[in-house]
């Protein structure tokens, strides 16, 4: 079979190799046999192809997986062959409060990831797919959707009526647009592009504004809002961007940090933190049983994440390549 690994002689993206192993055979009794079909594209992955992110030598990456079962082995009950399968993005956290600060159980990072044709894993690893979902589909939920679920639903306790802002239009954003739109909220929804909020007010966004032609686009959403300030905001940017943000929240308000892609450190307007009272809290992803949770959801609401373009297993450096110039609305995923 192919896999993907990350070798240490060359820089960036020329470390990823494919070379060709053996399939994996032996099933334990606990585990799955996945073949995997695809995987999607996010930016701890990249930070991890490229060498920001140190790893272990010859990692196999990403961290989204999904595919069908072919093995079970003889003492899991939840699965059988055949079955449609996601992966998880922390495999030891099942449920209750979060366990994990840092990657070092995690697929892609400090653990192998998912770049490969089969897995043999725990069962538990994984959770069903979506009922009729393509595995393209599939594979977008491990990392954007489930951060996006978590965000909104689990964190901020979402609710009809409530206002939302999102930053930016990449795969969390857009997974957090439209589960906000079908339970009932209004979206505001920032981006450098006209062309991307045109496509997220096709998508149902009630307010766009492009952050590059209205820097103090914080005051354009508070406005928006009715000077009220918005309920939620789905905070990926950091540094560079949580001052707007916090401009934007309402006295009371829920900004979920779940990305830092303005940098890792940086000033953080403490005193209108403060006095507006906003719980600021950070997350990464969510348990399994949140994933249980939100596929349930998703089943039951009808929503189909947004997929960009794909590329094959063997174009996985152009695949990242094509993150890397920001262009893209919504996910990139690797069909394998």
């Amino acid at each position: 079979m192919r896999k993907v690994v990350i070798g240490t002689h060359d820089e960036g993206l020329k470390r990823l190799k494919t070379t060709d192993v053996d399939e994996p055979q032996t099933v334990g009794s606990k585990e799955i046999k996945v073949r995997v079909h695809a995987s999607s594209l996010n930016y701890h992955d990249l930070s991890v192809a490229n060498g920001t992110i140190p790893t272990a030598q010859n990692r196999v990456p990403l961290s989204d997986c999904s595919g069908i079962i072919t093995q079970v082995g003889e003492d899991v009950d939840e699965f059988k062959e055949g079955d449609h399968v996601v992966s998880t993005f922390f495999p030891d956290w099942l449920n209750g409060e979060p366990r994990c600060s840092d990657f070092s159980r995690t697929p892609g990072d400090g653990l192998d990831g998912y770049a490969t044709e089969y897995v043999v894993r725990p069962a538990t690893w994984f959770t069903k797919a979506p009922q009729g979902w393509s595995h393209a589909e599939a594979a977008t939920i491990t990392t954007a959707g489930l951060t996006a679920w978590r965000a909104l639903v689990v964190e901020g306790k979402l609710k009809a009526g409530d206002k939302v802002l999102l930053l930016g239009t990449g795969g969390v954003s857009i997974y957090a647009l439209q589960i906000a739109k079908a339970m009932g909220a209004y979206v505001a929804i920032t981006s450098s592009s006209d062309e991307k909020l045109a496509k997220a007010k096709a998508l149902g966004a009630d307010f766009t504004v492009n952050y590059k032609a209205e820097p103090e686009w914080g005051s354009a959403v508070n406005a928006w809002s009715g000077e009220k300030g918005v309920d939620h905001v789905v905070e990926v940017g950091g540094p560079a961007t949580l001052a707007q943000s916090i401009n934007a929240c309402r006295v009371n308000g829920n900004i979920v940090l779940i990305g830092v892609l303005t940098g890792v450190k940086g000033d953080v307007p403490t005193a209108a933190l403060m006095a507006k009272q906003i719980n600021l809290k950070g997350i990464i992803v969510g348990s399994r049983e949140h994933q249980n949770d939100f596929v349930n959801a998703l089943e039951a609401s009808g929503i189909k994440p947004v997929i960009e373009t794909s590329f094959s297993l063997d174009e996985l450096a152009k695949a990242f390549e094509y993150e890397v110039n920001g262009k893209h609305f919504g996910k990139i995923c690797i069909d394998i």
